[in-house]
């Protein structure tokens, strides 16, 4: 193993799309996959042992689902950064995920590029999901702007007018890259901008930090 290899657990009931998984991400380079697990109790156990950078967990599993799961292990680990895979995009699924601290959410059925692309995204600390779940995402945000005017920002140390601007982008699930395009500064900085808002909401990641802006009506 090199030093920059991505330390990956599975997390599946199904054994056979386990061991496929296995064999797709381990002949992929930068990729160990150190673990699998086939529910979510067994998931924090070798969790806790292997410590993984990323967990590809399902949503539907005996014993401990991986919502419950999710939440368990973003207690007890948070520097794990959890990617849900499963074949579910109910509306319930896909935000109790994240409310819990899941970084993204991927459909089984999504193109092999893409979850390569998610895990070193995971790794970096930066969020991804799905188009069709990051719709599903933005509408729901959407929805709960319009029932209420945007409200003073209730925190000790309020957000700048450019940390709302990367805070509104992040919540539509853009990448450090697309909000450096869109707002024409570098990536760099943004990372920066993330650090800040990331302290000042008292959040560990972005999807955590989206959900509490919403809450807070500032997206």
């Amino acid at each position: 193993m090199t030093i920059s290899q991505i330390r990956i657990l599975l997390v599946d009931d199904q054994q056979l799309f386990r061991e496929g998984l296995r064999t797709l991400l381990s002949v992929q380079p930068g990729f160990e996959v150190v673990g699998e697990a086939g529910n979510g109790e067994e998931a924090l156990r070798l969790a806790a042992m292997l410590h993984p950078q990323v967990v590809l967990m399902d949503v539907r599993m005996p014993v401990l689902d991986g919502v419950a799961a999710t939440r368990r292990l973003r207690a007890a680990l948070p520097e794990c950064r959890v990617i849900v895979l499963t074949t579910f995009d109910d509306d319930e699924y896909v935000f109790e995920a994240l409310r819990v601290g899941a970084v993204g959410y991927l459909l089984k059925d999504a193109p092999s590029e893409k979850l390569f692309e998610a895990i070193r995204l995971a790794a970096r600390g930066e969020s991804f999901l799905q188009p069709s779940v990051a719709a599903k995402v933005v509408a729901e945000f959407a929805r709960l702007a319009g029932q209420a005017p945007a409200r003073s920002q209730p925190l000790p140390s309020p957000l700048s007018d450019r940390e709302l601007d990367i805070l509104r982008l992040l919540a539509t699930g853009a990448s450090n890259r697309d909000i450096a395009a869109q707002l024409v500064i570098t990536e760099g900085t943004v990372k920066n901008h993330i650090t800040n808002i990331l302290v000042k909401l008292g959040v560990s990641d972005r999807t955590q930090a989206a959900l509490k802006a919403k809450d807070l009506g500032l997206v």
